[in-house]
């Protein structure tokens, strides 16, 4: 196994651990919603420190449940990835290319392999 094989597979267990430790160890048991975003744990705590207060405004949009707002969160994650993934493709198929495009030129500069027609310098 070589370095960045063994590099790949401690990533994918530790963020496999990440996934699955706050589940094993029970945490937020006994919460009415144990893993509520950070923005609903912020309005809860706010509310329970000063009852009157009034936020400055509101959203924009206000998705009819749930269900609609994780959907509308999981299309934007899908969105992300797929944007970088496209980038990361693109650069690495560049320097694919340049590095074949250097390759061909140096073979053509240097008389070709077999079967190639030799170009020599003037």
């Amino acid at each position: 196994m070589n370095r960045n094989t063994k590099i790949n597979a401690l990533l994918l267990l530790v963020v496999a651990a990440l996934a699955v430790l706050p589940l094993a160890l029970g945490l937020g048991d006994g919460e009415e919603e144990p893993f509520a975003g950070a923005d609903a744990q912020a309005e809860t705590a706010i509310t329970e420190i000063d009852p009157d207060y009034e936020p400055w405004f509101s959203p924009l949009y206000e998705p009819p449940s749930g269900e609609i707002e994780s959907a509308l969160f999981a299309l934007q994650a899908a969105l992300g990835a797929g944007v970088l993934a496209y980038y990361f493709g693109l650069r690495r198929g560049r320097r694919q290319g340049e590095l074949r495009a250097t390759a061909g030129q140096e073979r053509r500069d240097t008389g070709g392999g077999a079967g190639e027609p030799t170009v020599r310098k003037a």
